[in-house]
């Protein structure tokens, strides 16, 4: 149902790729071919990012591909990326994600078991899942012929020719409507709905991917194969390729795949959403500590200003430790576990959200405390050192980005998905090291405002106590399990 099922297998993939990067770097160095002994080796050195050749075309049917030849593992990543998400879901939440989670459940002449005993005999693993933006469908597969060749062919099947068994929708119907009621005992995911219905108003983005528990039940086996035909259409996907193929091979694979969707042409992009008005909405719920969440409207996907956003919100609130809210909310006075924040561009205006727990009776002044940080850091900007520190930890991190094959296919599909420069991952790292403080400033200030927050907040009504004093020394942290 969801990639998370290979997750020990990818990173298992994912150390051998840094292993093999890492130990490309010292043999450079050195200037001989010698094999990496121990990790000690490495010393304090950066991990080598790898470059990639990114090679684009369209296939027949309209579909747009990306692919990376990379030898290094016999094996492949093939991911689909559809303009599928439940932005489309046409005023019917759950339609987009119940479409995705059925179509590994039959094809003609094969069951669910059947699928996954296919995919499992041929070494093969198949992941999809549904979000607002998107709907995807991947494939890892070694590369030889023999395995390849078949595990394409069940997959071209199940992405393009499922049959949306009744019994299996039925079934998977009842999982999400049992998610609903437990639901009712999450304060975290409550405010989150609600946070995204009070954000988006009527925008599609409002509603859950997983629909309601009045959409869920009504939803039909025609429901879902109206719904494929127009969103799993062949120009409405972009194909992600990266793995030990040659050029002509990743043009068959992609011809394969594309030929086997439905016809059709693009979906339309979400239209921009409207700002709401901003307002604090509480969700009574019995517990002992409350759920804080602030949002506004951020950025879209390709917004120039990102990488100043990005870089400014590492400052405030998105690096870990270190971060303005951190010190202040958790380190000072022991407030929270953790305090976060970060834009999420999506194809339309994209959330930017800060999320925390603390004591129920504390819940007031924190919410007062933080969005007073922000209006600090708004008006002032972040220091030097604190920029400096923030761009040392984003290109310590680069690395990462593209360490595995998994993580590559993952970057080609968002870079086609969302229209972007093939250059994008460089072009970001060299625009965050050029930034300035002022820059920073200035576009922190052009998208967030200190007054035009939503605020959910989840938990019981109580007496409010002030807020305990900061010091400068580390004070520990709240008692007891965070709630989730």
């Amino acid at each position: 149902m969801n990639e998370r099922k290979g997750l020990r297998h990818l990173l298992g993939l994912g150390l051998l790729a840094l292993l093999w990067t890492a130990a490309t770097t010292v043999q450079a160095e050195e200037g001989r071919s010698s094999r990496l002994e121990s990790l000690a080796a490495l010393g304090d050195q950066p991990l080598a990012r790898r470059t990639l050749d990114i090679q684009r075309w369209t296939t027949a049917e309209g579909a747009r591909v990306l692919f990376v030849e990379a030898h290094q593992l016999p094996m492949f990543d093939l991911r689909l990326t559809f303009a599928a998400g439940s932005s489309q879901d046409g005023g019917r939440p759950g339609l987009a994600l119940l479409t995705n989670a059925m179509l590994n459940e039959g094809v003609e002449g094969k069951d669910v078991t059947a699928i996954a005993q296919g995919f499992e005999g041929l070494g093969a693993e198949f992941g999809n899942g549904a979000y607002r933006d998107m709907a995807i469908a991947s494939l890892r597969s070694l590369s030889e012929a023999d395995k390849r060749e078949p595990a394409l062919a069940l997959f071209s099947e199940v992405v393009g020719r499922p049959t949306f068994p009744a019994d299996s929708l039925a079934r998977i119907k009842n999982q999400l409507l049992a998610g609903f009621e437990f639901q009712k005992q999450n304060p975290g995911k409550l405010a989150s709905i609600r946070l995204f219905g009070e954000l988006y108003g009527a925008h599609p983005y409002a509603h859950p991917s997983e629909g309601t528990p009045e959409t869920v039940p009504g939803f039909t086996v025609a429901d879902l194969e109206a719904f494929h035909r127009r969103a799993y259409a062949a120009g409405n996907v972009v194909i992600a390729l990266v793995g030990d193929l040659s050029r002509a091979d990743a043009e068959a694979v992609a011809a394969q795949v594309s030929a086997a969707l439905p016809k059709g042409p693009a979906l339309p992009k979400p239209s921009t959403p409207t700002a709401p008005a901003p307002g604090s909405h509480p969700i009574d719920f019995p517990s002992n500590q409350t759920h804080l969440l602030l949002a506004q409207l951020g950025v879209a996907r390709g917004d120039p200003d990102y990488p100043a956003l990005y870089l400014g919100n590492q400052v405030l609130g998105g690096g870990g430790f270190g971060t303005r809210l951190m010190e202040e909310v958790r380190e000072k006075r022991g407030l929270t576990y953790g305090v976060y924040s970060g834009f999420s561009p999506m194809a339309a205006t994209g959330p930017f959200m800060i999320n925390l727990q603390t004591r129920a009776e504390l819940a007031e002044g924190t919410l007062e405390l933080v969005q007073g940080l922000v209006r600090e850091f708004l008006a002032e900007g972040p220091s030097e050192a604190e920029l400096a520190r923030a761009k040392r930890e984003i290109a310590g991190s680069f690395p990462l980005s593209t360490a595995s094959n998994a993580d590559i296919v993952g970057q080609l599909g968002s870079i086609g998905f969302y229209d972007l420069p093939l250059t994008y991952l460089e072009d970001f790292m060299q625009q965050i090291q050029a930034l300035t403080v002022e820059q920073v400033k200035a576009a922190m200030q052009r998208h967030l405002d200190p007054d035009g927050f939503v605020v959910v907040t989840a938990g019981p009504t109580v007496e409010q106590r002030p807020l305990p004093p900061p010091t400068e020394q580390p004070v520990e942290a709240p008692s007891g399990v965070p709630e989730h």
